[in-house]
């Protein structure tokens, strides 16, 4: 029995040898986790719609029909050209012996001409002003993509900013809140509290994790939204946004944005121009009614006689006189006419609910500063405190938490929602009038 004993104890001291050599050979081959990497780029606001005007694909793509434009310029200023006949007759090819030389030299017709046709009506300077005018039209319809561009990357930056407020409250949040249960674990291990009452608390803290994780999600959707505006490619993936959500106070007056926005908004810009081109088109219209004329000079051997000529050729203005085409593209011109009015009455619309947009968003925030804000910290300070002390009750305590919650993650969609209006403003007028 002594014998077994001791060969039972000695089994058990090397086990434990072997776990703790295992232990330590594990503490010897552990790494530490690496550092994370710092972001590889990081973009202001100004940074990044400078990357998206200069790297977006969609907006590239549609700077190309400017040169399409111009190509069009080259063709419409093209002359017509010179036009080489040659009209040789009379050989006798089913009566070989005929073919001799004195035979090809005196009864063998040959006619060399050269033709050349007179535009007449000032078409070519009227086709010339009408493809200028369509690339007039073509950049200021670019630039309007590029204005709604520069919202869009605005917007989505924006929301970048929200995503990475959210998070930063939210793990700052479970981290205090994480005090919390820590402190009153400590209070129910002294019996202080009762386990139910432990329980609710340690429950709640589940809503600040999700918080956290949610707020993460929102910043990966967020980034990949930007990134996909600025450039897929051009943008590395672990790039990062800087900048702040804040309230900057703004002094301007409606007349004076709609007095802008009709000045400088591109889509209302190529209205106006929709205007000129139609009607340089119905002048294209009149000139096409013009019949051109076309010369043709001619070198005649008919035999032995040597001769030249001259002709004319033009259409005889009889039944086609270009009517259709001068009606449809006067109605063309009156329609142009609707639409410019109708893209004024458009902007001065966006102009004003923009603008109550942003006059909301201020008041909102002003309300949220001018005490609600303070009052939510305090009375959650206030709870704590109490409840601490045990002069306040669980529930007045996990009320208070939320209402704290509340009222910050409102406030900070607030300040999103001011700036994205403030962002609207430069959006309706097409500059930048609130930076």
């Amino acid at each position: 029995m002594k014998v077994g004993f001791k060969l039972a104890l000695k089994a058990r001291n090397f086990f434990f040898l072997a776990a703790w050599a295992g232990g330590c050979s594990g503490m010897v081959w552990a790494q530490p986790a690496p550092p994370a990497s710092p972001p590889a780029l990081v973009i202001s606001l100004d940074d990044a719609e400078r990357l998206a005007v200069e790297h977006n694909q969609t907006l590239r793509a549609q700077r190309l029909n400017i040169d399409q434009s111009k190509a069009n310029e080259i063709t419409a200023a093209l002359k017509p050209n010179p036009v080489y006949t040659t009209v040789n007759e009379d050989f006798p090819v089913f009566n070989p012996s005929q073919l001799t030389f004195d035979n090809l030299r005196n009864n063998q017709e040959f006619l060399q001409s050269v033709s050349y046709t007179f535009e007449r009506g000032g078409k070519r300077e009227k086709r010339i002003t009408v493809a200028q005018d369509t690339t007039d039209v073509t950049a200021k319809t670019v630039l309007d993509a590029e204005r709604q561009l520069k919202f869009q990357v605005a917007q989505t930056f924006i929301s970048v900013l929200l995503a990475k407020s959210n998070l930063d409250f939210a793990q700052q949040d479970l981290k205090d809140f994480s005090e919390v249960v820590d402190i009153n674990k400590t209070r129910l291990d002294a019996g202080d509290i009762s386990e139910a009452d432990f329980l609710k608390i340690a429950i709640q803290k589940l809503q600040f994790e999700q918080d956290v994780s949610a707020a993460q999600v929102a910043l990966v959707q967020g980034k990949a939204a930007l990134r996909q505006l600025l450039g897929y490619d051009n943008v590395p993936e672990n790039f990062d946004v800087i900048g702040d959500l804040a309230h900057k106070k703004f002094s301007i007056g409606q007349e004076e944005l709609e007095r802008q926005a009709l000045l400088e908004r591109p889509d209302y810009q190529a209205a106006v121009s929709n205007v000129r081109l139609a009607g340089d088109t119905v002048a294209l219209a009149y000139g096409n009614r013009a019949r051109d004329l076309t010369g043709e000079w001619e070198y005649k051997r008919n035999g032995p006689v040597n001769g030249v000529g001259f002709g004319f050729s033009i259409d005889l203005p009889i039944h086609n006189r270009n009517q259709g085409e001068i009606a449809r593209s006067k109605v063309a011109a009156t329609q142009a006419t609707e639409v410019q009015a109708a893209a004024r009455a458009g902007v001065l619309s966006d102009v004003i609910n923009a603008y109550a947009g942003f006059k909301t968003n201020d008041q909102i925030l002003t309300l949220y500063e001018s005490g609600y804000l303070n009052q939510a910290q305090q009375s959650r300070e206030i709870s704590n405190y109490a409840y601490r002390k045990g002069a306040a009750s669980l529930l007045d305590l996990l009320d208070a938490e939320r209402s704290y919650r509340a009222i910050q993650l409102a406030y900070r969609q607030g300040l999103a929602a001011y700036m994205t209006s403030a962002e609207q403003i430069n959006l309706v007028v097409g500059k930048k009038v609130l930076q």
